[in-house]
């Protein structure tokens, strides 16, 4: 079994092997802290049997990580991992394609108990949830944007990212080592994929999968 833990932060990181190590010690763990590595390694074709993953990547925008993740690997099961706890933001991850919702602050037992189950086909959630809660609307909201952003290709994807971030064309070009011709074109086309006119548009469409709405 291939575990593979995508978080920023070394310290978080290794706590989290150890606790994977100690409930699966047949299992084979890799970690990156990188995103971009994290979708060059899937590329690759090497897909792990589960994706530990924290929401709050440098070069991923809130949930588009998540909603690009599974529109690519359907068949990969990736449980969040993040320091948010509000039921709203774990709602949101589950609806869009997150197998389970551990929060940092979890005891590593659950964290044990959370891969199991996510391993044997079923949802997890932390389980001292209120019962009586509603459905957070905003994942509703967003399906619309979730389907047109499903429709990138992994490059436009990679340029839709970067845009978000301020990057030019003539940048991104040289980031992604690609003619500016070329990205010119992908921006076209992401343009015309998520039905808005501009980069400024194209920004905040993507902003509304933030995790939490920025206060102006």
């Amino acid at each position: 079994m291939n575990i593979l833990i995508v978080d920023d932060h070394p310290l978080f990181r290794h706590a989290l092997i150890q606790v994977v190590r100690y409930g699966l010690p047949q299992a084979q763990i890799q970690e990156t802290a990188d995103v971009d590595e994290f979708y060059a390694r899937l590329e690759q074709g090497a897909a792990p049997d589960l994706v530990l993953f924290d929401l709050n990547l440098p070069g991923a925008s809130g949930f588009s990580a998540l909603v690009y993740l599974r529109a690519q690997y359907p068949a990969l099961p990736i449980i969040v991992v993040s320091a948010h706890e509000e039921l709203s933001i774990m709602q949101r991850a589950i609806a869009h394609g997150a197998m389970g919702y551990i929060p940092k602050s979890s005891h590593p037992n659950a964290i044990g108990e959370a891969i199991q189950q996510v391993l044997a086909g079923e949802l997890w959630l932390p389980p001292h949830l209120p019962s009586h809660a509603g459905f957070d609307s905003r994942a509703a909201d967003e399906t619309a944007l979730v389907e047109r952003l499903q429709s990138l290709t992994p490059q436009q994807f990679r340029v839709l990212m970067m845009i978000a971030e301020g990057l030019l064309n003539k940048q991104i070009a040289y980031e992604l080592e690609v003619s500016e011709a070329t990205i010119k074109a992908h921006v076209t086309a992401i343009f015309r994929k998520l039905a808005v006119q501009n980069r400024t548009q194209a920004v905040l469409a993507i902003g509304a999968l933030n995790i939490e709405q920025k206060k102006l």
